[in-house]
């Protein structure tokens, strides 16, 4: 039973490669890409408010306006009614019109419509048209320039080829190939910032087919951009000049019902099946298509997308997090670690869509969340059950029956599970002072007695008080933290208020002897929790940061000081205490430099002796390179405080310094060999 139990452990990480090869199969083939493109529409129906987009209007060649002009809907209409929309928005002041109807041939059998097409433009000077083109292979295409009597007048033209797909769904910008888009076009007509830059990627083809560099982003459902019916707009009295003033008109089709020859229009857009009212038509024409990528490159804010091999990892990495964690938990918290994270992946795709602009396929995300959910719940119902048995059989080889009862009811199970977490912790190493000649000569009863007599003042009266946690003891050493297993805010404060206990407590002898402590305190980021093998933990912390404390209380020796402290925990504490700034260390084992302060006493206790303003002068002088004078400063210390051993160490430095003059990049800090 124990082997099986040890081989279902190892489903956690089993989940986590099957869910992420399955959200990378997903991301990767196409039987993803519905996913993939749900993504892309729902997230147009998650952010809820549409989007005000008054730059632009489209004037429709609806079914009313065939008949109202009379307009056979077998042939093409007669240009001269083109050419009077112009005069007509030219008038009204538009900004520019822009034409989503193809005029590619002359047509001799109205060649005074034609001209009238052509003058109209020509005074307009903002008329922008549409191209098509012909496949010639897979690879190439023939763009069919307009008409050479238009294309003399036009402002500009460009294609009106989009790129649609395979659920006739049109999302990505058409990109700029032989010849620019309509939409690209139109919006260079009027500066748009991006089509400043000729080398604007985002619109370029794209190296990868699959991959467009652009997408539209969709204001809100068809009909949401302002439109008029192309029989209405030509009358002043119907439609005013206001509502053409200043903005880019688009001309364009709304017609469903094609003939057979013709490409049909009409698509759908991501709010077809969820954004739209009963009465409206759940279709978008091409023209507003057009208009809406016209406004997304005016704005620049269309849609972007990560790379596919980013998306990859992403989905990969967080797949496997989502089989892996899902795995290890009780199915009650499964569900609810699922539920929070269903939510979590979408309102952090809602939110980058709507403030990035940036979508990604999160819907592969839920999949594999909700694949790894029901493998966990099935697997753990029976991993449970066995965990069960083997916790109360391992208890039972420890603890009598009622504290098995009593322990077994503990859901946590923190008793006897090793784990750890990362916590930021204010970590304390001490040493005695001289403990070697202390203890020299001692017998094994006197020295037992006089160390549980110490470490009985230093727990109870110094660590105890204050709330910290003894890890162990090393010989004379102790190592204790602050901020775990309990939280505290104040951790540092309270860990400072120890090592000033610690002193105090050096005043009164132990067993007839002065036993002076020396403590070094750094506050970091340390991995806490139990450590050990199957039948023993300790509860402890380990990470370079514990590693530094300790060298903190090495320092001591060298300094001559009692406490030492890190700038670490100078930022946490303050000025709760007098300290004082004792420079810049590169402490053995650790490349980068640490600031070391002495914590001198509490605020409101005590207040720093005059020199400390002088040895502050030495040191800055010390660390601008200026050793003369901060040998100076440094001896006038020494006038005042005789014994002041960090003052000596520096003296004693700045004698190697000057012998062996440290580099160019030099920063002031005095690197340690020893510990």
């Amino acid at each position: 039973m124990k082997a099986w139990f040890k081989r279902l452990r190892l489903n956690a990480w089993v989940l986590a490669l099957v869910v992420a090869a399955l959200g990378w199969f997903l991301h990767e083939f196409a039987f993803g890409s519905g996913l993939v493109n749900l993504s892309y529409d729902l997230l147009h129906i998650l952010r809820q408010n549409k989007i005000p987009a008054n730059e632009a209007v489209i004037v429709y060649l609806d079914e009313k306006s065939y008949l109202d002009l009379k307009q056979p809907q077998n042939k093409p209409w007669d240009r001269a009614l083109y050419a009077a929309m112009i005069d007509r928005l030219t008038a009204a002041g538009a900004r520019a019109i822009v034409t989503d109807v193809v005029f590619s041939d002359a047509n001799p059998e109205a060649a005074a419509s034609d001209q009238k097409l052509a003058d109209a433009m020509k005074r307009s000077g903002r008329v922008i048209i549409g191209i098509e083109h012909v496949p010639i292979s897979q690879q190439e295409k023939q763009f069919i320039p307009p008409a050479e009597e238009l294309r003399t007048n036009l402002a500009d033209y460009g294609s009106v080829e989009m790129w649609l797909s395979r659920d006739l769904i049109l999302r990505a910008h058409s990109p700029n190939e032989q010849v620019s888009s309509l939409s690209w076009t139109a919006a260079k007509f009027q500066s748009a910032p991006v089509t400043t830059n000729m080398e604007a990627e985002a619109f370029q083809p794209s190296l990868d087919v699959l991959q467009p560099n652009a997408w539209i982003h969709y204001y809100g459902p068809p009909n949401w951009l302002p439109s008029e019916r192309f029989s209405d707009a030509l009358d002043p009295a119907k439609v005013p000049d206001e509502n053409f003033r200043g903005k880019t008109v688009f001309i364009g089709a709304k017609v469903i019902t094609k003939l057979a020859h013709e490409r049909n229009d009409a698509y759908r857009n991501p709010f077809s099946f969820w954004g739209t009212d009963k009465n409206d038509t759940p279709l978008i024409f091409g023209v507003e298509v057009q208009a809406t990528m016209f406004l997304n490159i005016l704005r620049g804010d269309w849609l972007r997308r990560l790379p596919l091999r980013t998306e990859s990892w992403i989905i990969i990495v967080l797949g496997a997090l989502a089989g892996f964690g899902l795995m290890r938990l009780r199915p009650v918290f499964a569900i609810g670690v699922a539920v929070l994270a269903l939510a979590a992946v979408v309102l952090i795709s809602r939110e980058v869509f709507i403030r990035q602009l940036l979508w990604f396929p999160w819907l592969i995300l839920c999949v594999q969340i909700g694949f790894a959910l029901l493998c966990s719940v099935a697997v753990n119902s029976v991993r449970l059950y066995v965990e069960n048995r083997m916790f109360v059989q391992s208890l039972e080889m420890y603890l009598s029956p009622k504290l098995v009862k009593k322990f077994a009811a503990d859901k946590d199970r923190k008793l006897l599970k090793p784990g750890a977490t990362k916590q930021n912790l204010t970590i304390l190493f001490s040493d005695i002072a001289g403990f070697t000649t202390v203890s020299e000569g001692m017998d094994s009863d006197e020295l037992a007695l006089m160390m549980n007599e110490y470490f009985q003042g230093a727990v109870g009266g110094c660590i105890h008080p204050t709330d910290g946690t003894v890890v162990k003891y090393i010989g004379d050493a102790i190592f204790a933290f602050w901020n775990a297993p309990d939280p505290q805010d104040d951790h540092a404060v309270r860990a400072c208020e120890a090592a000033l206990r610690f002193r105090e407590q050096g005043k009164i002898p132990v067993r007839g002897r002065k036993l002076i402590t020396r403590i070094g305190l750094h506050t970091g980021i340390a991995n806490v929790g139990n450590f050990g093998s199957d039948t023993r933990v300790d509860y402890t912390a380990l990470g370079e940061n514990i590693n530094l404390a300790a060298r903190m209380e090495g320092l001591n020796k060298y300094l001559g000081t009692d406490v030492l402290i890190t700038g670490d925990v100078k930022k946490e504490i303050g000025d709760r205490f007098i300290t004082r700034y004792l420079g810049r260390f590169i402490l053995k084992g650790f490349e980068k430099s640490v600031d070391v302060y002495e914590l001198v006493a509490l605020r409101d206790r005590g207040a720093a002796p005059q020199w400390h303003g002088e040895f502050e002068t030495g040191l800055r002088l010390f660390q601008q390179r200026d050793f003369g004078a901060a040998a100076m400063s440094f001896e006038r210390v020494l006038e005042s405080a005789s014994d002041e051993n960090t003052t000596k160490f520096y003296l004693k430095h700045l004698k190697e310094v000057v012998d062996t003059p440290p580099p160019e990049n030099w920063s002031g800090e005095v690197e340690l060999k020893e510990k």
